[in-house]
Parts: C-alpha cells; sequence; structure tokens
C-alpha cells in the first residue's frame, strides 16, 4: 500500500499537548470551549492507537498482534493522562466488541477468550510505560 493514504501525526510534540492540558483551568476564563480543549487533548493518545493499527495491518506479521497493541498504547502514555485514559478506553471498547462478536459468531472457544487475554494484558503493559519490545515477534522487520 501507497503511503499517499498514511496518516501523518500531528505537528505539536507530546510534551506541547501535556502543557496545554496543564492549563486547562486558566484558559476556562478566557473563553476556550472546555469540550473542544478536552478534545484537543485526548485526540494525541487516540491518534497513537490509529497509527499503531495502521501500522499492523501494514506489517501483516503472524503472531505480531500483542507488539502493536503494546507499542499504540506505550505511546499514548507518553502524551499524559488524558492520553492513557482515551487509550483505555478506546482498547477496552474494542476488547469487549471483539469479545462479544466472537462469542457471537464463533461460540466461547479457548483460543480466542486466551488471545483476548493476551492482547489485554499487553495494552496494559504499554499503558504503564513499560518497553513494547517485550512482545515483539523475532523477524518482523525493523521499521516496526
Amino acid at each position: 500500500m501507497s503511503d499517499l493514504f498514511k496518516p501523518e501525526l500531528p505537528s505539536l510534540s507530546r510534551k506541547d499537548v501535556f502543557v496545554l492540558c496543564a492549563i486547562f483551568p486558566f484558559l476556562h476564563f478566557s473563553g476556550i470551549s472546555p469540550a473542544s480543549f478536552w478534545l484537543f487533548c485526548l485526540f494525541p493518545g487516540a491518534w497513537d492507537l490509529v497509527g499503531a493499527c495502521w501500522d499492523m495491518r501494514q506489517a501483516n506479521y503472524q503472531h505480531s498482534t500483542r507488539y502493536f497493541h503494546a507499542w499504540g498504547n506505550y505511546d499514548a502514555a507518553q502524551g499524559g493522562p488524558g492520553s492513557v485514559w482515551v487509550a483505555k478506553v478506546i482498547s477496552n471498547a474494542r476488547e469487549d466488541l471483539q469479545g462479544l462478536l466472537n462469542q457471537h459468531h464463533f461460540g466461547s472457544s479457548s483460543y480466542e477468550l486466551e488471545n483476548l487475554n493476551s492482547n489485554r494484558k499487553a495494552g496494559e503493559w504499554g499503558q504503564s510505560g513499560k518497553d513494547p519490545e517485550h512482545f515483539r515477534p523475532a523477524g518482523l522487520p525493523k521499521e516496526y
């Protein structure tokens, strides 16, 4: 797939976003909408998960799911508390929806439940700030 459709990351650094989120109480009195400001604070964490999902699909490498879950959540954890929160919400919603769909369409298989639990543990590993390389499969190209 060409890089034409690959999303570009926002130009603000994580430190800039964290500082802006930290000064939110002071901006409240300047007339900035609280809802739009919080969306701005939460967007980088969601964007990190989208980037990890994009790379996972592009890599198309067996047994790399846990690595990309850990990597996306690790990137989100570097963005501050708002990014960590949105990463947890998105990860939990995805896992819950995937669990319901698997149970409805495929029945309760121990393999699927084990896979969901291992992905959840990898996400929690990344959210805690631990190195996602722990889950890197052998042979995965260096670009990921």
